[in-house]
């Protein structure tokens, strides 16, 4: 049994110069320790997901802390208590870009195929951008899954690449590198 515990935290708000470092230094002072991040700016507003890992006692202080900390950085936060995340199957980490005109839709596409094939979307990130020259829009999608290692990869690429061509995107997919 570990005596570290882990803390999965969501956070957003207004965005401002020195949020991050603001919003970290309340996390190490209480004790934790930031396991992974991801964050972003959306529009004006800034979003954090973090991974805090610590002894009971200092994710105690920080949750406690938490309500205080959010109303002096202008941020809703929300906090629960998890674990590491344990893979009965081996994953081997894959990514994925798909490119096209922008159009509603994509994003909902690429989840539905994965998620009929039983393949858990590990991380998303999507963008819009004018294309050279002409100017239309662009929207691409950046996903990383985890492939079940005893899945046969070739059929998947194959299964993958066709849903792709019958839908009007470009796509690549290729083992990720650390």
């Amino acid at each position: 049994m570990s005596n570290i515990d882990y803390l999965a935290i969501t956070a957003s708000g207004d965005d401002r110069v020195g949020l991050v470092e603001r919003f970290t230094s309340r996390v190490l002072d209480a004790g934790g320790n930031i396991e992974e991040s991801r964050m972003a700016v959306l529009g004006g507003q800034f979003a954090i997901l973090m991974l805090i890992s610590g002894p009971w006692h200092a994710l105690t202080k920080l949750e406690d802390r938490m309500a205080g900390i959010g109303e002096e950085l202008g941020l809703s936060i929300l906090h629960k208590r998890t674990r590491p995340q344990e893979r009965p199957v081996p994953l081997v980490p894959y990514r994925v870009n798909v490119v096209a005109m922008d159009h509603p839709g994509i994003v909902h596409k690429m989840a539905e195929f994965f998620s009929r094939q039983g393949i858990n979307i590990e991380e998303l990130g999507t963008e819009t951008y004018p294309a050279p020259h002409t100017g239309t829009p662009m929207f691409s999608v950046n996903i990383t899954i985890g492939v079940p290692a005893n899945m046969h990869l070739p059929t998947l690429r194959g299964d993958f690449f066709d849903y792709c061509d019958n839908l009007n995107l470009d796509a690549v997919m290729e083992p990720a590198r650390g």
